[in-house]
């Protein structure tokens, strides 16, 4: 069936709210409201307001009630409106439901969901994309998919996993359709998936920078240049070997993000492929993200910012 991403989200909670009596909501608008980009919409009417639970307007008091409320039994999935919100609650994150397990042996099943990224305008406070900072911190789980079939089979694996899941959601990827079955399944997290087949070059990519590199692959085919992208889909724990079996077939890679270059999580990727693929490399490994600068709020300017196909099929081209 096709839905929209927001709507394989929807359905996802659904279906774990209604499998799982310790699955509770929680966020600043989730209930009556529906959520600040309308992926909780109607479940407080089916499920009441003590699952889905409409929180004061303090991050830093519902993420630690709900990384409380994991380490006691239940599973909260928490909305965090823009993932940028992340540093206010930043100390329950990192230092309690991160280290949690590993110092006190207490399993902590929760899910922070979070808009995440740019494309609609809304400035520098509400358009960044930092899987990076919380890739780094031992202890969580960092998910972005990238069409609605694994946003829905990656959220059921989120919900169910017993340590603490960042569950990062691309803002402009919420109307996306895509095929999403009806019968129950799951997307395991830590698996990357090659989403094209090719032969000449890898282009490496989540979220919805996704989205470019299928439109640069389009571009370079009509060259003879045949790309293969892997959507590594799981950030931390990073699938090495999928990754690895398509550098070493193709021999050219490009990585493409949304996040800040400098820093960012393709320079981990880079140097993962440099260590355990060198021998295989035909060129130097390509790095594309965002410009060093916040994101401007003008949509013009801020497309200047990204990698674009354009960008993405030249840098392929000087590969060769």
């Amino acid at each position: 069936m096709i839905k929209t991403y927001r709507e394989a989200l929807t359905e996802a909670m659904r279906e774990e709210l209604q499998r799982d009596d310790s699955v509770i909501l929680m966020g600043e608008d989730v209930g009556v409201y529906g959520g600040g980009f309308g992926v909780t919409e109607g479940l407080i009417a089916e499920f009441g307001a003590d699952r889905v639970i409409d929180t004061p307007v303090s991050e830093t008091a519902f993420v630690g009630t709900a990384i409380g409320a994991a380490a006691t039994g239940m599973r909260p999935v928490v909305e965090l409106m823009f993932s940028d919100f992340m540093a206010v609650c930043w100390d329950q994150i990192m230092n309690e439901a991160a280290k949690m397990h590993f110092m006190y042996g207490l399993d902590v099943p929760v899910v922070i969901r979070s808009a995440s990224g740019a494309g609609t305008g809304a400035s520098a406070q509400h358009s960044q994309s930092l899987e990076n900072m919380y890739a780094h911190v031992p202890g969580l789980k960092v998910v972005m998919p990238s069409d609605p079939h694994d946003a829905k089979g990656l959220l059921k694996s989120a919900i169910r996993d017993n340590n603490p899941v960042i569950f990062l959601e691309p803002k402009t990827l919420y109307g996306k359709k895509g095929e999403v079955p009806e019968n129950e399944y799951t997307v395991p997290i830590g698996k990357a998936f090659v989403k094209r087949e090719g032969s000449d070059v890898t282009l490496i990519s989540y979220g919805r920078m996704m989205e470019v590199c299928y439109e640069a692959a389009e571009r370079l085919a009509t060259d003879g240049i045949s790309a293969e992208i892997v959507d590594i889909c799981t950030i931390s724990p990073l699938d090495k070997e999928t990754v690895l079996d398509s550098v070493r077939k193709t021999g050219r890679v490009a990585i493409v993000h949304e996040a800040v270059s400098f820093g960012g999580f393709g320079a981990e990727i880079s140097a993962m492929i440099t260590e355990e693929a060198f021998s295989a490399l035909k060129a130097p490994v390509k790095r594309l993200g965002a410009a060093y600068c916040p994101t401007p709020s003008a949509i013009k300017e801020e497309s200047n910012v990204f990698p674009t196909a354009d960008k993405v099929t030249a840098a392929v081209k000087s590969l060769f």
